[in-house]
């Protein structure tokens, strides 16, 4: 980066399965097709399902002898935060980013990587069970009533960053699969994210629809993003490619980040 430190991008959610881990192996990917020097750091050491998805990515470039843009990764095993903290040192000295993935759960890592994020990405299912993370709604009217603990602390997070060292967390809402047809509680949900973004300062973007494919690659590592690798593509493939393309362009990223068509991303 410009000013010599990498730009921390945390992938943060206590509720599990809202599609964290994928989203933060294309965006790895993402940005090494780029050229950019990106390391994963792995939180959950219990799942390490983005460390299983890059393993699968290396053993499929073994097999198929083949050459793929591939971040470098590892997983934070240890009880303490020092050994964290050696690790995020010796994954910084040559990354422009670094991705962290963290668990779906109340963790203290996760909390603190928040702290640390340049760009938090808190990705989340387009329901209010995953919305009362951030905030509670009066279940007549579905207006927000008060922020949650997860909120406080991002609020709180916030401000002492930028306080201590002048940095803005760029927090960023990913609403993952969203339903192709417009519905009420599509449009409830969407009302209350614009009602609470306005109070806590979050950005909203569009995320990945549930889809198939996602759950097809992870055997063989591969990405939507590795033209040539897939084989045939139907529809959906391409709509779920253009769809990630738009998520990443909406992550604001430094850099230029752009997914060109000549490089083989989309």
């Amino acid at each position: 980066m410009s000013n010599g430190q990498p730009h921390y991008i945390v992938f943060a959610n206590e509720k599990g399965g809202t599609g964290k881990s994928t989203t933060a192996v294309h965006v790895a990917v993402a940005l090494s097709m780029q050229g950019h020097t990106v390391a994963v750091l792995d939180l959950d050491p219990r799942q390490r399902t983005v460390t299983r998805y890059l393993e699968n990515r290396e053993e499929t470039c073994r097999r198929r002898d083949i050459a793929l843009p591939t971040p470098v990764y590892a997983v934070h095993d240890d009880d303490n935060l020092a050994s964290l903290e050696q690790r995020i040192e010796t994954l910084a000295r040559d990354a422009d980013y670094i991705v962290v993935d963290t668990p779906g759960r109340d963790d203290r890592f996760a909390k603190y990587m928040a702290t640390r994020a340049n760009t938090l990405v808190t990705p989340m299912n387009d329901s209010f069970v995953d919305f009362d993370l951030i905030g509670q709604v009066d279940p007549e009217s579905f207006k927000v009533r008060k922020l949650s603990f997860y909120s406080e602390l991002i609020w709180e997070a916030r401000k002492t960053r930028a306080k201590s060292d002048g940095v803005t967390i760029d927090w960023v809402l990913l609403r993952n699969r969203l339903q192709h047809i417009e519905a009420r509680n599509m449009r409830r949900v969407g009302d209350a994210l614009l009602e609470l973004s306005k109070r806590v300062g979050f950005r909203v973007i569009p995320g990945l629809s549930e889809r198939v494919v996602y759950r097809e690659l992870f055997p063989s590592g591969l990405t939507l993003l590795d033209k040539g690798q897939l084989g045939e593509l139907g529809v959906s493939h391409i709509a779920a490619r253009q769809e990630l393309r738009e998520m990443v362009s909406g992550l604001s990223l430094p850099l230029g980040l752009e997914l060109r068509a000549e490089q083989g991303a989309v």
